[in-house]
């Protein structure tokens, strides 16, 4: 079975690819320097939430096929992805501190959104994409709840600024869609891209 390279430094998505029995390495991106270096998330003016996940996606793929390259890494299939929350029009990146992760949990209380999972792979020239669409429902948080979240650090790297398959599950009072692509890598879509590849699941 091919190894394949995980463009991605999220543990959650290395979790679930490893559940799938995909071998996998992942690509450390660091500059001559030796310093880590990411790919622009930024949301371009007027960007739809889905164009914005699907376009970071293809952007990380770009890259980390460029990086192999000018590195003179084996050429490998490889897989990157983007998670984003979406509560209507408006993107929930990561929230940069405690101040951003009280104001995203506090518009996500007692609402819906969505959130929403590209995953991109590539192997030579073939490149194939897929957009997982979930739609999860917040129970009403109160002040107290909120803020004893914050203090469990959990929200700091995750879109929307809570990670599902944590604490905050306790926070979902209706899903409809895939529970692993909330946390970083629907599995179901990413063995229908690997598939193709000679992957057997």
């Amino acid at each position: 079975m091919k190894t394949i390279w995980l463009a991605s430094k999220s543990p959650r998505r290395a979790e679930l690819l490893a559940s799938m029995g995909v071998p996998f390495d992942v690509l450390q991106f660091k500059d001559d320097a030796g310093a880590h270096y990411e790919v622009d998330e930024s949301v371009h003016p007027g960007e739809p939430p889905r164009d914005y996940v699907r376009r970071v996606a293809f952007d990380k793929a770009l890259h980390a096929v460029t990086y192999v390259r000018n590195n003179g890494l084996p050429e490998r299939p490889l897989l990157s992805a983007d998670t984003t929350v979406a509560l209507g029009d408006r993107i929930l990146g990561k929230p940069a501190d405690a101040t951003e992760a009280r104001e995203m949990l506090t518009a996500l209380s007692g609402r819906v959104h969505e959130v929403l999972t590209a995953i991109v792979v590539v192997d030579g020239q073939d490149i194939r994409q897929m957009l997982s669409v979930s739609r999860v429902e917040f129970m009403s948080l109160n002040v107290q709840t909120i803020e004893r979240y914050i203090g469990s650090g959990e929200p700091f790297d995750k879109a929307g600024g809570y990670g599902i398959q944590g604490h905050a599950g306790i926070f979902v009072s209706d899903m409809q869609g895939s529970f692993t692509g909330i946390m970083g890598l629907p599995v179901h879509e990413t063995a229908l891209l690997l598939a193709p590849l000679g992957f057997n699941f």
